[in-house]
């Protein structure tokens, strides 16, 4: 067995390359994230030990939108290190005209579990969360749980 040391890069693909771009290297950058690549054809950002790439979708794939619910990719979380940082970043996505799902909330997916959910402009899910303490495992005779919660409408 090996224990990971989180997520190392997720890679996006988008259709408008030009559009997406700058859209993520202002967030991430709000979030600390930094550009150590800024190409014709992609960008590349690095902080909070990951990166996230941005590239353009192939050209067979640009008639289609993003789906949620379709093979692949959901949303991606990010964590933050308090309520505080995602009421400034939420500060900072409205200031900008960023399509916000939900203003930051409590929720029910974790004890004390805390976040936000926006979307970049093509439509991809972004969410950053802030769960206190140990989350799930302060209590880890209670797992696995039976249900993922906020989860319940999902098919199974």
């Amino acid at each position: 067995m090996i224990e990971i040391n989180g997520i190392a890069h997720i890679q996006l693909t988008v259709n408008d390359l030009q559009q997406a771009m700058p859209f993520y290297e202002d967030v991430l950058g709000f979030m600390g994230m930094k550009a150590v690549v800024r190409a014709p054809n992609g960008l590349y950002m690095i902080g909070g030990r990951t990166a996230v790439a941005i590239t353009r979708s192939s050209e067979a794939n640009r008639k289609d939108d993003f789906d949620q619910r379709r093979i692949g990719l959901h949303h991606l979380c990010f964590r933050a290190r308090s309520k505080e940082e995602i009421d400034s970043l939420y500060a900072f996505l409205v200031q900008r005209g960023v399509r916000i799902v939900h203003p930051p909330e409590d929720g029910s997916w974790a004890p004390g579990y805390y976040s936000m959910l926006f979307e970049d402009p093509e439509g991809i899910r972004l969410e950053v969360n802030f769960v206190p303490g140990k989350g799930h495992f302060e209590h880890p005779e209670e797992l696995p749980l039976k249900t993922m919660p906020g989860y319940e409408n999902y098919p199974a």
